[in-house]
């Protein structure tokens, strides 16, 4: 089961993405093989499957990546043939020297697959002559040209509407945590309540990540995408919102595990507890509000007032038991979650 599970992407690729791949191939097997009669454009058509990526800036990547490997595995091919003739062998000799001279050269693991693919191929489907060479790194050109203009040309896509949602459950459920942290602290936990607590914040670090990685794709897909000026404000703004939520996310963590590790049955009776629950509530609407801020709803039936709920820092008098630590330590995060939330920092 893990090893089909390894088969299967977490989401399906868009269909048109899919139907973009197939349209770039057949262009470029077609146009391929009417400028460059004689052979199967067999090159043209791997290379322009290749090019359509998810992005614009993936598809120049893999352009390039494509035709300096074919290059590379036609010259190799030719040089090799040229020295020690057509045997068997020299294609498992080609294979070799192609991947010695991409490692030599620092190349990518892509590049350097497709060294030795393409010198492999060359030596397997048929003559490797200089013309045959020019041919096929002519044939390739044109596949890689074909895919990116395929993809840049038919609604390039525009990665944004992932960012928003990451973002929408990222805040919801970092303003639920600060919540679940307030509704804790004046009320009495059972071994089970503060492991779940802790679960529940633990939770908040993968969101985070989700969130980044989607950004950061997000971003890339504007990179020479036609459509992306409309788009670059809107993610520079998911942008500083994550920068803002981001240390929020470690306060809140650490202030979830110094509760769990110095709680004890007198900590509810505590008179600092209170007012630190009180702020903690007030953090969790102000996070929601600059979710809500930036055009990014978490939930539906969040209804959240638009003036800042933490409006003035926490004072409180030093504890009078003996839970000084885990008060001083609540009181320095909130501050800190007070100060990004109101651009202190």
């Amino acid at each position: 089961m893990r090893t089909l599970a390894a088969l299967r992407a977490a989401r399906r690729a868009p269909l048109l993405q899919v139907a973009k791949s197939a349209a770039a191939t057949i262009a470029a097997w077609l146009i391929a093989g009417w400028l460059v009669p004689g052979h199967l454009p067999v090159f043209a058509a791997i290379a322009a499957l290749l090019v359509v990526q998810p992005s614009v800036n993936q598809s120049l990547a893999k352009a390039v990546e494509r035709s300096i490997g074919v290059i590379a595995g036609v010259v190799i091919a030719v040089l090799l043939t040229l020295a020690l003739g057509g045997l068997s062998w020299v294609v498992l000799l080609s294979v070799v020297v192609a991947m010695v001279v991409a490692w030599s050269f620092k190349a990518t693991p892509g590049t350097a697959n497709q060294v030795a693919i393409s010198a492999m191929l060359v030596l397997a489907l048929g003559s490797s002559s200089p013309d045959y060479a020019v041919d096929r790194i002519l044939e390739t050109l044109i596949g890689a040209v074909i895919g990116f203009v395929v993809n840049i040309a038919v609604v390039p896509p525009v990665l944004v509407a992932p960012v928003r949602r990451d973002l929408a459950l990222l805040g919801a459920e970092l303003a639920g945590s600060l919540d679940r942290l307030a509704d804790a602290l004046p009320a009495e936990s059972t071994p089970e309540r503060l492991q779940e607590l802790m679960l529940e914040a633990r939770l908040l670090r993968p969101m985070k990540d989700a969130a980044e990685a989607a950004l950061t794709a997000g971003e890339e897909s504007l990179t020479l995408n036609p459509r992306g000026a409309s788009h670059r404000a809107e993610l520079a703004a998911m942008r500083e919102l994550l920068d803002r939520l981001s240390p929020i996310v470690t306060q809140v963590i650490g202030m979830t595990r110094a509760y769990v590790d110095h709680y004890d049955g007198g900590l509810p009776a505590e008179p600092a507890v209170a007012p630190i629950a009180e702020q903690l509530r007030r953090a969790g609407h102000d996070v929601r509000l600059a979710v809500q801020t930036a055009e990014i709803q978490p939930e539906p039936a969040a209804l959240t007032s638009v003036i800042p709920a933490l409006t003035s820092p926490l004072e409180i008098r030093p504890p009078a038991s003996g839970h000084w630590v885990l008060i001083g330590s609540l009181s320095e995060d909130l501050r800190r979650i007070r100060g990004e939330l109101r651009d202190e920092v």
